[in-house]
């Protein structure tokens, strides 16, 4: 099992900045690919950011450019740094890991971004 809890989240003026943090315990060994993903009231689920073990990344065409993930394996924790923030990417943000074959994200928890004057 892979736990995950998601930080980092808060209000933030359009063009600013934030940087939201997954920290990974349990069965971190085994864990492969790790991203984020978000949800907007009324809009679809949207697959963000990736990122393998090896440290290759993908991300939405509308967050590109923008955003960027990364991971630190030694701390078993996976970033989220969005910069130049746009209203349209007020969302809760949540994180996922893969591990042995297993999707794990915890839909009930995440964290809010919202992007507001």
């Amino acid at each position: 099992q892979v736990q995950l809890v998601e930080s980092g989240g808060g209000l933030v003026q359009p063009g600013g900045s934030l940087r939201l943090s997954c920290a990974a315990s349990g069965s971190i060994f085994s864990i492969n690919a790790m991203g984020w993903y978000r949800q907007a009231p009324g809009k679809q689920r949207e697959l963000v950011a990736s990122i393998t073990s090896g440290g290759s990344t993908s991300y939405a065409d509308s967050v590109k450019g923008r955003f960027t993930i990364s991971r630190d394996n030694v701390k078993n924790t996976m970033y989220l740094q969005m910069n130049s923030l746009k209203p349209e990417d007020t969302a809760v943000y949540y994180c996922y890991a893969e591990s042995r074959g297993v999707h794990y994200v915890y839909w009930r928890q995440g964290t809010q971004v919202t992007v507001s004057s």
